[in-house]
């Protein structure tokens, strides 16, 4: 197998409105070559912008200049994953993770901030579309940006949007070369492409484009966005980072609903024992008890007031159920100090990479699960993975 990628050399300077297809054939014909079936075109993320005209322009003054960046980059985020001093790592609405939420200052006559286009994928299928019809031939395009990677220095790029070919290369079901299954290999060849690419692009020689010829391409018409792992799938996204539990303390909404997947034993058992941890008046402590199946709808039937039916289904759902109880004695203000005991324990399961959410019950729940004469029942806490929010 033979790859080649050429620098698609002198590209004018990308202004709102430019035929930016128009302008990727001409260079390609710059290096006499001519686009061929199976080809792959990598254009960054910043001429696509330049040409859909997603400018912010800067204000001379300093101060002005660092409150419009600030807007800019509060406006692009979904959800900040860290920060240090001005630095913001923050997820973009496409779901990308980057700095300053990928809002970028370089290449952008030192007047203007450059966003990502607001639909990276759209604006690879039309670039591809044009070209096809400018052209006549089945070529691939990969929208490019540059990324940082956790736990490793450096930055590389990656594909922001894609039309043309599959996103990844599904090897699961297959053999490697010793002749075992391989059960969760998917090659991100978008992802690879858009590296390869940046080899003989630059930042400092002004080159935003590159011909891919020989790209084993993946079957299919996928998207960047295949790219993206599901936030239900993501083993970091609920980690305790500090930006996400403030997040969580500040109020964010509960899950509306849970996958399957059982929560693990331990995770469990450390919850209950932080929230156990919590002081009451009177020397007591919060009691958390898992629910047993057969008990589920008794203890359902026992939330007061009663959820609406969407809660309810999703508690019911849960693969965990956790009932949240307080033996006597019961002195003045233990109910109100058990609150807090509640909110450690949804703040742990938080921490330890599982969501949660709690309904209060009434006396009936006492019956529902036999406990001791005296018990005053609390609430039921649903544990799990949410599942993620169809739009």
């Amino acid at each position: 197998m033979t790859l080649l990628v050429v620098p698609l050399e002198g590209i004018p300077e990308v202004r709102p409105g430019d035929d930016l297809a128009r302008l990727l054939l001409e260079a390609v014909r710059r290096t006499e070559l001519e686009l061929a079936d199976g080809d792959v075109l990598a254009v960054t993320s910043k001429v696509v912008a330049k040409a859909e005209g997603r400018l912010v322009p800067l204000p001379a003054d300093p101060a002005a200049r660092e409150r419009v960046l600030a807007e800019t980059v509060a406006a692009e985020t979904a959800r900040v994953v860290a920060r240090r001093g001005r630095l913001v790592i923050a997820e973009t609405h496409h779901g990308l993770v980057g700095a300053n939420a990928l809002v970028d200052a370089s290449n952008a006559g030192g007047d203007r901030l450059v966003l990502l286009p607001a639909d990276p994928d759209a604006s690879a299928a039309r670039l591809r579309a044009t070209l096809a019809e400018l052209d006549g031939h089945d070529v691939a395009v990969v929208v490019t940006d540059t990324l940082g990677r956790p736990w490793r220095l450096g930055q590389t790029d990656v594909a922001v949007g894609l039309a043309g070919m599959g996103a990844l290369d599904d090897w699961r079901g297959r053999t490697d070369g010793d002749g075992r299954l391989l059960e969760v290999t998917e090659v991100a060849v978008a992802d690879e492409a858009a590296a390869a690419a940046d080899l003989v692009k630059g930042k400092a020689s002004r080159v935003p484009a590159a011909l891919l010829r020989g790209v084993a391409r993946p079957r299919g018409d996928g998207a960047a966005r295949d790219l993206v792992r599901p936030p239900t799938d993501d083993l970091f996204r609920t980690a305790g980072t500090a930006e996400d539990l403030i997040t969580f303390l500040e109020g964010a909404p509960p899950p509306a609903a849970f996958l399957p997947d059982p929560v693990e034993g331990t995770v469990i058992d450390r919850a209950i024992a932080t929230a156990r941890a919590v002081p009451l008046p009177g020397g007591g402590r919060l009691q958390v008890t898992p629910v047993p199946a057969e008990a589920r709808a008794a203890c359902l039937a026992a939330l007061a007031p009663p959820p609406p039916p969407p809660v309810r289904a999703a508690l019911s759902a849960a693969p965990a159920l956790l009932a949240c109880y307080l033996e006597p004695p019961l002195p003045a203000g233990v109910e109100l100090a058990a609150g807090g005991a509640v909110r450690t324990l949804l703040l742990a399961l938080h921490a330890l990479g599982t969501a949660a959410r709690f309904e209060p019950a009434g006396p009936a729940l006492a019956a529902a699960l036999a406990l001791d004469p005296g018990a005053r029942p609390l609430g039921l806490a649903a544990a799990g993975r949410p599942r993620a929010e169809v739009t």
